[in-house]
C-alpha cells in the first residue's frame, strides 16, 4: 500500500482508502481495490495520449482478467472495448510459444498471433460524464496521497 507507479513514479506515495462509511465492508473494499487498477490503467492511457498515441482497444490477461466486474469497470472508465482472451494466463502461454518458435513448431510470430482467440469483449456502458467524474475523484485521491517533496 505504498508507492505509485507509472506515470506518477512516486515511491513515497501512501496508500489510502477514501469514502468509507459505517456500511462499507469487505465487498466495497475489494471493489475499490479492483477499481484502483482500472484508474491506474486510465492514467497510462492518458500518458500515452499525451505522447501522441491513442489506444483503440485493450487486451487483458492474468488472473484479474477473469473478473467480469473489473473488466466492465475498466471498459467503462477507459471508454473503449476491453478484450479478454479464451486463455487468460498468457505469460505461461507466451513462454510455451517462444519455446515452440525456437523448436521450429511455428515459423514466425505471425503464425502464433493468429492463435489468439477472443472469449469476451466488454463495451463501455457508462456515459462520458460518469467517466470524467470518476476519474476526477481518482486524480484528487492521487493528489492527496502523493509525497509533497
Amino acid at each position: 500500500f505504498t508507492g505509485l507507479g507509472a506515470p506518477w513514479w512516486d515511491a513515497d506515495a501512501r496508500g489510502a482508502i477514501f469514502g468509507l462509511t459505517r456500511d462499507a465492508g469487505i465487498p466495497e473494499i475489494v471493489a475499490a481495490a479492483l477499481m484502483s487498477v482500472a484508474y491506474q490503467t486510465k492514467d497510462l492511457q492518458k500518458a500515452m495520449e499525451s505522447d501522441g498515441q491513442r489506444p483503440t482497444m485493450l487486451r487483458v490477461d492474468g488472473g484479474m482478467a477473469d473478473n467480469n466486474f473489473a473488466m466492465q469497470r475498466l471498459a467503462d472508465l477507459l471508454g473503449g472495448p476491453v478484450d479478454r482472451p479464451q486463455i487468460t494466463e498468457t505469460t505461461a502461454l507466451g513462454a510455451a510459444f517462444v519455446a515452440g518458435l525456437q523448436a521450429g513448431l511455428y515459423g514466425s510470430l505471425e503464425d502464433i498471433s493468429v492463435l489468439w482467440q477472443l472469449e469476451r469483449q466488454f463495451e463501455p456502458t457508462q456515459p462520458k460524464e460518469w467517466r470524467d467524474a470518476q476519474y476526477a475523484r481518482w486524480l484528487d485521491a492521487v493528489r492527496r496521497t502523493r509525497s509533497q517533496s
